[in-house]
């Protein structure tokens, strides 16, 4: 009976110990978090509870079980597993309250910063740092819970002297992968390109939305997302419409009749754009361009804050100024020939058969 009811003891009470715990830390850091409004970082630690929970129940489990006299054959099995879940918890615990610190950092230099591109910068760099953190106590800790078996220790010597040989053999193998992962790091301190930008590649338009060490995602205008390695970024031209500011310049191209009323254009353009909240006011203008024997070019030029609002208004403009020519000068529209051809006259004197001549 005294075998049976030691374990039950030993778990409920390492159980109710850590339920405990966990129900104070949490009221700590509620408290907390209702005292400091101006910082996120106690409502971020709250998502450390899971870990910790997780760390004191086996930290508790695996010094109490010895410590109670419990004597079974699973013993070394069942400690094996304590230490592997020990250090699992830990690395969890360790990237939860990483995590939290480096979007407290940012949040309170967000809200305090009034250049929208550095932010994002920030924002790009951050994000990267943390997944390379995240990898790095992933990787340690699989390292450690491999030193937990006995038959891992009798090779460490022989793997580390190895380890030159193995390094150079993997480095030739994931050659692509290392070189995204360095391109990665170049774009987070390079400032190349940063999540929210507005880019160009493979002739699709769309927005940056997330940024690895390994990948960049772009999602294009009609919600498609697009992943494409971060060398990319690195090897080959690319168009970045937020580099140096968010402002655009866009054009919009007519082909009318040569009796286009241009100068009536230029003022129903202002007109337009008066209309249109995505007009910034910086610039505007309307210039023929090019001519053929049939139509000329007209290019009206406008300026917006963004990427979104320049292909609004680009659109806006288009439209009202063929809805206004249609309605007011038909005329000007372009328009094909369609009449027949008129036949060349016939030259004087000349017959038109046989019996034309003259009779003498």
């Amino acid at each position: 009976m005294e075998t049976v009811l030691r374990p039950l003891i030993v778990v409920g009470g390492s159980v109710v110990l850590t339920l405990l715990a966990g129900w104070l830390l949490d009221l700590l850091l509620r408290r907390a978090d209702a005292r400091h409004r101006e910082t996120p970082l106690w409502g971020l630690l709250r998502r450390c509870r899971p870990p910790f929970l997780l760390l004191l129940c086996a930290a508790l489990l695996r010094a109490a079980f010895p410590q109670a006299g419990v004597r079974t054959v699973y013993w070394p099995a069942i400690g094996r597993a304590l230490d592997l879940v020990l250090i699992g918890a830990a690395a969890w615990l360790l990237i939860r309250i990483a995590t939290a610190a480096v979007e407290t950092v940012y949040a309170r230099y967000a809200a305090g910063a009034t250049d929208e591109a550095r932010v994002r910068r920030v924002r790009t760099q951050v994000t990267l740092i943390q997944r390379a953190v995240a990898a790095v106590v992933v990787v340690l800790a699989l390292a450690a819970m491999l030193l937990t078996f006995p038959k891992m220790q009798a090779v460490g010597a022989s793997m580390l002297a190895s380890a030159g040989v193995v390094g150079i053999v993997a480095g030739i193998a994931a050659q692509s992968t290392l070189g995204n992962l360095f391109a990665g790091l170049q774009i987070a301190f390079g400032d190349t390109v940063r999540i929210g930008d507005t880019v160009v590649v493979d002739k699709e338009w769309g927005k940056v939305e997330e940024i690895t060490l390994t990948f960049l995602v772009v999602r294009t205008w009609d919600e498609r997302r697009i992943t494409m390695p971060v060398s990319y970024f690195t090897g080959k031209p690319y168009e970045n419409w937020s580099r140096g500011g968010a402002e655009m310049t866009g054009t919009v191209f007519l082909h009318l009749d040569h009796r286009a009323p241009v100068a009536l254009m230029r003022e129903k353009l202002q007109d337009v754009l008066k209309e249109h909240p995505e007009w910034d006011g910086r610039s505007s203008g309307l210039v023929v361009t090019d001519t053929t024997p049939h139509t000329i070019q007209v290019r009206a030029v406008v300026t917006a804050k963004n990427a979104d609002d320049i292909w609004t208004l680009r659109c806006a403009v288009r439209e009202e100024l063929i809805a206004w020519l249609a309605a007011e000068h038909p005329y000007a529209l372009p328009r094909i020939a369609t009449s027949p051809a008129t036949e060349a006259p016939t030259p004087a004197g000349t017959g038109s058969g046989p019996g034309s001549g003259t009779e003498g």
